[in-house]
């Protein structure tokens, strides 16, 4: 596998952290398959685009692929297309996922559903579409983007603590699955990250949870990509089903 260009398939990489792990992993040699759901909202397409424009201008392949991690039948269709136009996915990135927050007495039923079909079936879906040709090949990585809150929980993230834990548990059991075919499992757990949605958290309130903070400061998206990138290179080969918490010490 050393002297083959590795393919890297990020998912939900069009903007925050699933940007920055995917031009991390350009940086480091990857071609880039990006990941984006179409979203009537946001134009996640353009915004898809141009970060395969910035992975273009550090002389790697990229191109974004549309697609809904729930939906098992497009996931294959999207891999199979990735390999295509770039080759057979070798790195496999987990990071698409949602929120959908209340307290459990106020969670409606489709927003759980909603959140464990993306965060967990998602990645689910992924795994199962790459991993018999990684284990065939006999290397791979897959690295899946959990959270802190799935190893402390959250007041109103019920939803969101228990994918992110199930991710951790795909995870660990999966690594034992495949670590004699050459392929890595884990996971980063990160903890309150410097992105568009916690920019919109009030002052006050982003003044409290930095406090609860060691480190004293939120982690930005590149703090996530560099550990992502470790465990998708060969150094971090004797490394799998391990959970690397990004969270400035909170656990």
């Amino acid at each position: 596998m050393d002297s083959e260009r590795r393919v890297a398939l990020v998912t939900g990489a069009s903007r925050g952290i699933g940007a920055a792990i995917a031009l991390r992993l350009a940086h480091d040699g990857c071609d880039l398959a990006l990941n984006y759901v179409r979203d009537d909202a946001r134009d996640n397409a353009s915004e898809a685009a141009a970060v395969a424009e910035q992975a273009r201008a550090l002389d790697v392949r990229a191109a974004c692929f549309e697609a809904s991690v729930t939906d098992r039948d497009a996931v294959v269709a999207m891999v199979e297309q990735v390999a295509g136009e770039l080759g057979p996915v070798s790195v496999l990135v987990n990071n698409a996922g949602i929120t959908r927050d209340r307290t459990l007495r106020k969670l409606a039923p489709e927003d759980w559903d909603a959140v464990l079909a993306v965060n967990l079936t998602g990645a689910f879906n992924c795994c199962r579409a790459v991993v018999e040709g990684m284990t065939d090949r006999g290397w791979g990585r897959i690295v899946s983007v959990s959270s802190v809150v799935a190893l402390l929980g959250n007041f109103g993230q019920t939803n969101y603590s228990a994918s992110k834990a199930g991710l951790i548990g795909l995870t660990k059991s999966l690594a034992r699955e495949v670590a004699r075919k050459g392929v890595t499992v884990n996971a980063v757990a990160p903890g309150f990250i410097e992105t568009e949605m916690t920019a919109a958290i009030p002052a006050d309130v982003k003044e409290q949870i930095v406090s609860t903070i060691p480190a004293g400061a939120m982690g930005t998206p590149l703090d996530v990509a560099n550990a992502v990138a470790f465990l998708a290179s060969d150094e971090a080969r004797y490394i799998t089903g391990h959970v690397l918490s990004v969270n400035g010490g909170m656990c």
